[in-house]
């Protein structure tokens, strides 16, 4: 290449060099208007494709926050039984009485409540047997006061 710029005149040296950067000129102005015209379209193209990355990423988010939600709620559910499973032991250390147990002796209290009526009528003595009267009594059930060892705690 050096021996045939050699052999070329100084002048057409210099009309060379001038075509080449004339060329080089126009191939970057050319750049410039094609990335002009092609920018907007480039730039859409990103929107949309950063649209859809932002609905992937946010529908990741959504399903991970509905996965430790429910773990959450498993473990607060957990939680709370075993709150009242030891409120339970509780009470019943204490001789709290539950809700199964008042409801039977609210029952049982109904059924003797009936039955003392019926014998304090004069005339219905006769249809309530006293041995109906002395069964009830036994199947109460019995407890033993915790009044007096809370006393002596105290």
């Amino acid at each position: 290449m050096v021996s045939k710029l050699k052999n070329i005149s100084d002048k057409q040296l210099t009309a060379t060099i001038k075509d080449s950067t004339q060329q080089i000129w126009l191939a970057g102005l050319g750049a410039f208007a094609k990335a002009q015209q092609e920018g907007g379209k480039v730039f859409d193209a990103l929107v949309k494709e950063g649209e859809g990355l932002q609905k992937k990423t946010k529908d990741l988010a959504d399903q991970r926050v509905a996965a430790v939600a429910g773990r959450a709620a498993d473990t607060w559910d957990r939680l709370e039984q075993v709150f009242e499973d030891r409120v339970a032991r509780a009470l019943a250390s204490l001789g709290v009485p539950s809700k199964k147990e008042i409801d039977k002796l609210s029952k049982r209290v109904a059924e003797l409540t009936a039955a003392v009526q019926a014998l304090a009528e004069p005339h219905a003595i006769e249809a309530v047997e006293v041995e109906a009267v002395e069964e009830a009594v036994e199947a109460a059930p019995t407890r033993k006061s915790t009044r007096k060892t809370a006393r002596k705690r105290a």
